[in-house]
């Protein structure tokens, strides 16, 4: 039977204790459902890869070691995972498939978790793009990818030290704040010669996508390759111009994928071009140094990404370093055939479009062949949260520290963040 988690809390009043006279019990997710599954259950979990999902797991939880939950205080399940984190840190570097697959079966219970109300969660795929380019302008090369400029003012803070996504964005003007810029100015050089451009690719519309997919490669002239990453957004909405297609009737929704959008732009350059501008969000870079050839593109926690075992989530609801179990039949193989997706996933990034608790964009690694497959992916899905034995969602806490019998009062119920 499903576990209702509520958005609201109850407060204990607590007699003869040491401890405060009410207190908060926390909520796990708020507007989610959870059911209690078994490892046994799960399809494929015995063939899966879950080594690559520890080394991606252990790395998770180096991070919030250093950074903290970005919600504070800090929620149940981020506490919950510390303990788990040091025995974690404790395991052989490559413990081998039986040893890790014990792991997560000695510390972790499985929930299928889902919105009220839905089945089945929702799936979408990203990747890092890969174009050449150049770091100056050439006959060639004249799309410009832009750094932050300084002027950029955004009032969201950042989110576990990296760059929020959401939240208006702002420039002064006569003394007062007023929107940033959105794209039809920027395009139409309204940051010109200032010295923020990063980087030249050859096509407008791979511009329009890496600053979608939030990173991309550029192959320089000379073998060289400058990875961008994500440093800022113009604080204007995001609107889905695959969708705008659809509504028009001019792609039907059965092919809605990335290829058709890029065919459709390339098919008619003048009308792209309107097209791409009716997304007024705009997207900033910086050049990420720190990111070896062969690593992923940075997520929102701040590491690496690994293809098909780092998913996008609703940060909100979700803590980083959180294992999910993703089971659904996705369009992976050749010309978009269904294939099993069954592996065991961690939260390392999120996305504004990520909103949801059975919500996730999972992350197939660079190049075009990762662009076709995420770009078909808009599937329903299966979602499979690990949370830690010593959460109880029935009680939608972790245990508090013992009291003597207590009773609830229904008056004191307050929302909790």
């Amino acid at each position: 039977m499903a576990l209702a988690a509520s958005a609201r809390s109850v407060r204990v009043k607590a007699r003869h204790s040491r401890h405060p006279a009410s207190a908060a019990i926390p909520v796990l997710f708020s507007d989610a459902a959870l059911e209690p599954a078994s490892f046994d259950d799960l399809p494929g979990w015995k063939q899966d890869n879950v080594a690559a999902a520890l080394s991606a797991f252990r790395r998770s939880c180096a991070m919030n070691a250093k950074k903290g939950d970005i919600i504070k205080p800090a929620r149940p399940l981020f506490v919950a995972l510390k303990p788990i984190c040091a025995r974690a840190a404790r395991l052989p570097r490559h413990p081998g498939e039986h040893r890790a697959r014990a792991f997560f079966g000695h510390e972790f219970s499985p929930y299928v978790i889902s919105s009220i109300g839905q089945k089945a969660g929702f799936l979408t795929g990203y990747y890092e793009p890969e174009v050449e380019g150049s770091r100056t302008r050439t006959p060639e090369f004249t799309a410009p990818l832009y750094r932050r400029p300084p002027d950029l003012i955004i009032q969201a803070p950042p989110s576990n030290g990296q760059p929020s996504n959401r939240g208006p964005a702002f420039r002064r003007e006569g003394g007062a704040l007023v929107p940033y810029y959105e794209r039809g100015a920027i395009e139409d050089g309204v940051l010109k010669d200032r010295g923020l451009e990063v980087a030249w690719v050859r096509d407008p519309a791979d511009a329009f996508f890496a600053q979608i997919q939030g990173s991309i490669r550029v192959r320089l002239p000379d073998g060289g390759v400058v990875r961008l990453n994500y440093d800022g957004h113009n604080g204007q909405p995001y609107t889905p111009i695959g969708r705008l297609l659809v509504e028009r009737g001019l792609v039907p929704r059965e092919k809605m994928s990335m290829d058709a959008i890029r065919a459709y732009i390339a098919a008619h350059p003048e009308e792209g071009r309107e097209l791409m501008r009716e997304n007024r969000s705009f997207i900033f870079f910086r050049e990420a140094t720190e990111l070896k050839a062969d690593d992923g593109a940075v997520g929102a926690q701040g590491l690496p990404l690994v293809a098909q075992r780092s998913i996008a989530v609703d940060k909100r609801i979700h803590a980083y370093g959180t294992p999910f179990y993703i089971a659904a039949s996705l369009p992976t193989g050749q010309a978009g055939a269904l294939e099993p997706f069954q592996h065991l996933m961690i939260a390392q990034d999120t996305g504004s479009a990520i909103v949801g608790p059975a919500r996730a964009d999972i992350f197939f690694g660079a190049g075009a062949e990762a662009g076709s497959i995420s770009g078909r992916i808009q599937n329903p899905g299966r979602f499979i949260i690990l949370l830690p034995r010593s959460l109880d969602p029935a009680r939608h806490s972790v245990p508090l520290p013992p009291v003597r019998p207590a009773r609830v009062d229904s008056d004191t119920v307050s929302e909790v963040p």
